[in-house]
């Protein structure tokens, strides 16, 4: 019988599997989301301008309710424009 290393595969064997997504606010202990940081604001955000929803950054929801605020607030005075092409 051939041994894994001697298999040749169309595809990637590894292809499905991803990365464990993980909440960056928890982790690095961030607890206070400036509205006044556009930069860091904009990673939120996709090219359009609209917001991220927790299933692709992998925020928990306690932080992605503080994220929208935080984006609102900034919209609201104008830091971060509400609708756009090619944001980032």
């Amino acid at each position: 019988m051939a041994s894994r290393d001697e298999i040749k595969f169309l595809s990637n064997p590894n292809l499905g599997s991803q990365r464990k997504k993980y909440c960056r606010f928890k982790k690095f202990g961030i607890r206070h989301i400036d509205y006044k940081d556009p930069d860091f604001l904009v990673q939120f955000l996709n090219a359009q301008g609209k917001l991220l929803p927790r299933r692709i950054t992998g925020n928990s929801l306690k932080y992605q309710k503080k994220v929208a605020v935080a984006i609102k607030r900034a919209r609201h005075l104008a830091i971060l424009p509400y609708v756009t092409d090619l944001l980032k």
